[in-house]
């Protein structure tokens, strides 16, 4: 358990609204443009994660890039994504093979948002994906968990209305 950060109490805060933290030291408008780009994802062989990701889950291969060394820079992207891809990143110690399939603990780590949940899940389905449990509606969409090749579990989601 990490011990909470005391900040200085001339801090800035930003915020994605006109929320102020107490001391009204909340800060919006700047010209800041950020945006999560890639996430890595540990497997053991980038030929694998390839075929698995691109061929079983359809993802696009966005690049694969020979860095020297038997290094790659291999990123996947689902169809159509216009933003965050996966960085697949062979481990290359004992501590990174350990976290193979289990970067998040066993929770649900990734989240792929769908425009047809059930053209998916059929296509999953066929491509002998593992689910973890029926799909099921709730009130923010229609959802399934399944399980990667590595054992990552992702929540497969089209969003309601």
């Amino acid at each position: 358990m990490h011990a909470a950060r005391t900040l200085p109490a001339d801090a800035q805060w930003r915020r994605r609204g006109p929320w102020e933290e107490p001391g009204g030291r909340a800060t919006y408008g700047d010209d800041v443009a950020q945006q999560l780009s890639t996430v890595a994802l540990v497997i053991a062989d980038y030929d694998d994660a390839i075929a698995h990701y691109c061929g079983d889950l359809g993802f696009d291969l966005v690049e694969d890039r020979d860095l020297g060394g038997g290094k790659r820079w291999v990123l996947v992207a689902p169809p159509g994504s216009v933003g965050t891809a996966l960085l697949l990143a062979r481990a290359d110690s004992p501590d990174q093979e350990a976290a193979i399939g289990n970067q998040t603990g066993g929770r649900v780590g990734f989240f792929l948002q769908t425009d047809d949940f059930w053209r998916d899940h059929a296509r999953y389905h066929a491509a002998g994906i593992a689910f973890a449990e029926e799909p099921r509606v709730e009130e923010y969409g229609t959802v399934v968990v399944f399980v990667d090749r590595y054992g990552n579990r992702w929540d497969l989601i089209e969003p309601a209305g």
